[in-house]
């Protein structure tokens, strides 16, 4: 059975066609797979020093580690915080003459406070032949005691200071 010379011519450029197409086809396979061998390459290290993905896996791994230990400070912070509240942190001293014929501002008041307000005042008081000193308790920056005007302002200067 002869096909018509038309039929074939047909055929013939049909399969020429098609081989062309699957040349191109296979040239742009090839190309693709020189570029997935080339990125792999980058991918896969040699024997000596790890592949990319693992020197990515490693680095997570060590950002998860360094998550949790900036977790753990934060926690630490917030309970030496908590302690600390309770420390004597807000110191002010007062200084002045006592009596108007001494000079030297000998006499002085210092309070000691905590962050709450609660601590002490300490007063001492010079004279040219005695020295008295006396002590005070402050609760939130206040006293049950009366306070001298020195030592009001001890405590003024030791709460502006607990405040800032």
């Amino acid at each position: 059975m002869a096909l018509d010379p038309s039929v074939r011519d047909a055929l013939v450029i049909v399969g020429v066609v098609v081989a062309g197409v699957a040349a191109i086809l296979g040239a742009l396979a090839l190309r693709g797979q020189r570029r997935m061998k080339r990125d792999l390459v980058l991918l896969a290290a040699d024997d000596q020093a790890p592949s990319f993905v693992e020197a990515v896996a490693r680095q997570a791994d060590q950002v998860y580690a360094l998550r949790g230990e900036v977790d753990d400070l934060s926690a630490l912070l917030s309970k030496t915080r908590m302690e600390l509240a309770d420390a004597v942190r807000h110191v002010s001293v007062v200084r002045y003459d006592a009596f108007g014929d001494m000079g030297g501002r000998l006499s002085f008041s210092a309070a000691l406070l905590d962050d709450g307000g609660d601590g002490l005042v300490l007063t001492s008081i010079h004279g040219r032949s005695e020295t008295r000193s006396y002590m005070k308790g402050i609760k939130a920056g206040k006293s049950d005691a009366p306070l001298s005007p020195e030592e009001l302002q001890a405590v003024a200067y030791a709460v502006k200071g607990r405040a800032s």
